[in-house]
């Protein structure tokens, strides 16, 4: 019997994904963009929750803008931390399983090596402190729910580091790109598959989903100019001396465990993720 899986922030990137990939399963889809249900206004959350009675509520609404977020810091709080809970506090209500997809900016990127899921959060930036305070309000709820921790999202249908590399490889010819900051990319498609099985598989609990292996900003644009057959002046820089409002940690790389305990498969590498994100890009 089909289940009834209700997405927030739907229209977005990986929102898009997510109601395929559910989709595909046969599951019965209900997908809510920003406008059609304000994940910061609780009354309205708890009477979608209550007509709708989904079985699982997938939470891909998000304030992403990583800079924006310093000078927008109620907003970015409002929408990534109140927001959380109050869909928790509403699924709890009707018996529905949350997903909350969260961020590796919640680490300040000082260990130098894969973070773990419970290794002590440290966020450098009011994105990363805002994104925390939804998992803990999350968790704090007390209902079934997966907390899913990704990096680096690229896919169809929003704006992502792959589009504005090619963009800028088509229009300049030449980029500077940060060769500092580590982390790893992840497709909006693979990400959308293991948030499913992982629901599938009713292990509650917090989840690190990324593509396999790890790259810098800078790796990352030469694959891209590479596969997309662009021929672009690329040159590496620091991160300071490419300032941005927001500090971003320097290495953000996940570690997965227990993601194939639990699934059973760790996500393809993040190169083969970007071959296919491009050769699709083109049909």
């Amino acid at each position: 019997m089909a289940r009834r899986v209700l997405v927030t922030g739907a229209a977005g990137m990986l929102g898009r994904a997510v109601t395929a990939e559910f989709g595909r399963r046969g599951e019965e889809v209900l997908s809510l963009s920003r406008q059609e249900l304000d994940i910061t206004d609780f009354a309205a959350v708890r009477s979608a929750l209550r007509q709708l009675r989904p079985r699982v509520v997938v939470n891909c609404a998000a304030y992403t803008d990583v800079d924006g977020a310093e000078a927008s810091s109620e907003r970015a709080f409002l929408v990534n931390g109140l927001g959380p809970r109050n869909l928790a506090l509403a699924c709890r209500e009707v018996d529905a399983v949350l997903v909350h997809v969260s961020t590796d900016y919640i680490f300040d990127g000082q260990k130098g090596e894969p973070y773990g899921v419970y290794d002590p959060p440290n966020p450098l930036n009011v994105y990363g402190k805002s994104k925390l305070w939804g998992e803990r309000a999350v968790a704090e709820a007390g209902g079934s729910c997966f907390i899913v921790r990704t990096s680096w999202l690229f896919g169809h249908g929003g704006r992502n580091f792959v589009e504005t590399m090619l963009q800028i490889g088509r229009g300049k010819g030449a980029a500077r790109v940060v060769s500092d900051q580590r982390g790893c990319p992840t497709c909006t498609v693979d990400l959308a598959r293991a948030i499913a099985d992982l629901v599938e598989s009713g292990r509650y609990g917090t989840y690190h989903v990324t593509n396999s292996g790890s790259t810098t900003w800078y790796e990352f644009a030469a694959a891209i100019f590479k596969l997309a057959g662009l021929e672009v002046e690329l040159a590496p820089c620091s991160t300071a001396e490419f300032p941005r409002p927001a500090r971003r940690p320097l290495y953000s790389v996940l570690d997965p465990f227990p993601l194939k305990e639990t699934t059973g498969y760790l996500l393809p590498p993040w190169a083969d993720a970007l071959e296919r994100y491009l050769s699709e890009r083109q049909k």
